[in-house]
């Protein structure tokens, strides 16, 4: 899971960065409005950290032009000011929640957490299933049927992913964006994990195949129906 903070204050958002991928989040970090709706219109992110008071573009206008290009990526509201004036208009901006500084951070994971619940496919059991598949975030383990093995940590990011959005085409710049994002990676590092993770599935004998789609990228299928 990505998550995208919006914060001026550089040492609160590498503050927020540590704590998210110490709970197992893959984090980046922008530091004005601008390259903050750049990034949260990439939609290779899972949840935003929005600060309100922002350099170029203030969070509440970042709000509203996500949701007028009718994104629905979900929005914790991060502020200091806690006027019930401010936590109306963000809310009616299309935040999907607002959090007061101070916080505790135990509150703003929880929140996190809530957030990417949105997703239909992320239950709190914290298992995806697909086809013969059963992806367990407990352990990285992939199983199919009585076989099991453990996934790196890069190789569950991708197989998630692969899940999620199991039958469509994930472009490798896609691939490339929401597993390493933009300071780390090439598209060879998604060729090598996708050869990886085919292996695995092999020796799990699964039916489920990652299928490679020309001049477009891969996709999650199950072989029976190819």
């Amino acid at each position: 899971m990505r998550v995208l903070i919006v914060e001026d204050e550089k040492r609160l958002a590498e503050t927020l960065k540590d704590m998210l991928e110490m709970d197992g989040y893959t984090a980046d970090t922008r530091y004005d409005g601008e390259s903050g709706l750049d990034e949260a219109l990439s939609g290779i992110y899972d949840v935003c950290i929005l600060d309100v008071m922002l350099p170029k573009i203030d969070g509440f206008t970042v709000l509203k032009r996500l949701r007028e290009a009718k994104s629905g990526l979900p929005v914790l509201l991060l502020t200091a000011r806690s006027e019930v004036s401010d936590r109306v208009r963000g809310l009616d901006s299309g935040a999907d929640y607002y959090l007061t500084k101070p916080f505790e951070p135990k509150e703003l994971l929880a929140c996190v957490r809530a957030l990417t619940r949105r997703q239909p496919e992320l239950r709190e059991t914290g298992v995806i299933e697909y086809g013969d598949l059963t992806l367990e975030k407990s352990g990285f383990a992939l199983r199919c049927g009585e076989r099991s093995l453990r996934l790196s940590k890069k190789e569950y990011d991708l197989m998630e992913l692969l899940m999620l959005n199991r039958e469509l085409v994930l472009t490798k710049e896609n691939i490339l964006l929401k597993i390493w994002g933009y300071e780390s990676g090439d598209e060879n590092s998604v060729e090598v994990y996708i050869s990886f993770l085919r292996r695995k599935l092999s020796h799990l004998r699964s039916a489920v195949r990652i299928r490679t789609i020309r001049m477009a990228g891969y996709r999650l299928e199950k072989a029976a129906e190819s």
